[in-house]
């Protein structure tokens, strides 16, 4: 009997809660409704206005009165090849057209589109985009000779994803073949296409948009500078004062026996020194350095332990360089005492988009094949190289090096 009084009571409030229920999914269906019956033509857009902007433009509009709208569509031929449409709701009252290969005049036709997809009668209006960003980065194209290649620098202001799509001569075909594709985002573009001899030969370069745009082309003719493995039998340790103390029987000379896995010794700094983490050598000869290779401690040291995260490399062309306690930050080409900073690098992140110490076979893999990095272009000559370690991927007090191999051009 208490059971039924209680569900007596209960019933009036379940019916209120049902029927709110009930209400607000029907209320909701209809909201996201995107089919209908109704095959009225909608009303078209009025009030244009139009905004350019670099290689696009936005069209602002008033939207007709209508319960039924669903979309405003436009379309327009961004290069005289390649037809874009571009969708806006009908809960705003712009539309962003993009992709235009030039700054000049486009027509671009406009429709609003029904919950029936019956399409309005069209609407056209003429946008003239400001230059397109893959065409202001082509006016900055710098082609420049380098170490056994070609330096390729570049502004993209913009930031856009774009393509420098680096063109050669080639002997076999006789024709200018593509030779490096490279994309990027970044503003300042800098770097550098390798193998080549050093001889003339007719390089060009072009740049590319997400939309397919394609620029004119920078020819040039440029003799690649000669570049060589820089010979380890004539390097030596150059210990100075502020250099680390070194542990386990792994030091300074491992550098260049041209042994890289972990069965091999390499170059060990002691736990519990002192900062800086470093240590000096020299090649035994005076060259201009181009690049290096370094091998990091490999298999399960990979991006992990002492390996370094951060470092710099420091040079000297004197006679008998004097010991100086180098700064941790300085840019390239900065000079302490005998010492001139070559270039600050950091290590690149694990391929995989792992965490350091969850990383994978691939990471590993790629730690164990070495890493290229790039002397600053313009450095001088050096004849000792000093290794200043900033951090390690355990960030702890010591760091550990398998191998060093050095490019340039012997003086």
């Amino acid at each position: 009997m208490k059971m039924k009084k209680y569900l007596k009571q209960l019933l009036p409030a379940i019916a209120v809660i049902t029927l709110i229920l009930s209400h607000s999914c029907k209320k909701s269906e209809g909201y996201n409704q995107v089919v209908s019956g109704d095959k009225t033509k909608p009303g078209v857009i009025t009030d244009l206005k139009v905004k350019n902007i670099n290689g696009a433009a936005y069209i602002t509009y008033a939207l007709p009165n209508s319960d039924n709208l669903l979309y405003v569509l436009a379309q327009y031929n961004i290069n005289g090849k390649t037809v874009r449409q571009t969708k806006s709701s009908y809960y705003t009252d712009t539309v962003l057209c993009d992709g235009f290969a030039q700054s000049k005049d486009y027509q671009v036709t406009l429709w609003t589109v029904s919950r029936a997809n019956v399409q309005s009668d069209p609407v056209t209006v003429t946008v003239h985009p400001d230059t397109p960003y893959y065409l202001l980065a082509k006016k900055t194209v710098q082609l420049q000779a380098d170490f056994g290649g070609v330096n390729i620098k570049a502004i993209d202001k913009g930031k856009r994803d774009l393509g420098y799509i680096l063109i050669a001569y080639d002997t076999s075909t006789r024709a200018l073949e593509v030779q490096d594709q490279h994309y990027s985002n970044i503003d300042t573009i800098n770097y550098t296409v390798r193998g080549y001899a050093a001889a003339n030969r007719q390089f060009g370069l072009y740049i590319t948009d997400q939309f397919g745009n394609v620029s004119d082309t920078t020819i040039t003719m440029l003799s690649p500078i000669f570049e060589t493995l820089i010979d380890k039998s004539k390097f030596s340790n150059y210990k100075l004062p502020s250099d680390s103390p070194t542990a386990y029987g792994w030091e300074v000379p491992f550098l260049w026996d041209n042994k890289t896995d972990d069965y091999s010794n390499g170059w060990h700094t002691a736990p519990g020194a002192p900062p800086p983490i470093q240590c000096t050598f020299s090649m035994g000869v005076t060259a201009q350095l181009s690049r290096f290779i370094m091998w990091e401690r490999p298999d399960q040291y990979a991006y992990a332990h002492g390996n370094p995260r951060d470092f710099s490399i420091w040079g000297s062309s004197k006679a008998a360089p004097q010991d100086a306690i180098l700064p941790e930050t300085a840019s390239a080409g900065s000079v302490y005492g005998d010492w001139v900073d070559l270039g600050n690098y950091h290590y690149p992140d694990p391929p995989s988009g792992l965490t350091p110490g969850f990383t994978n076979a691939a990471d590993a893999a790629f730690v164990a094949a070495g890493v290229n990095f790039n002397i600053t272009p313009g450095s001088p000559a050096v004849h000792y190289i000093r290794v200043l370690v900033h951090d390690t991927w355990s960030g702890g007090d010591f760091a550990h090096i398998m191998e060093f191999s050095f490019y340039g051009k012997p003086q």
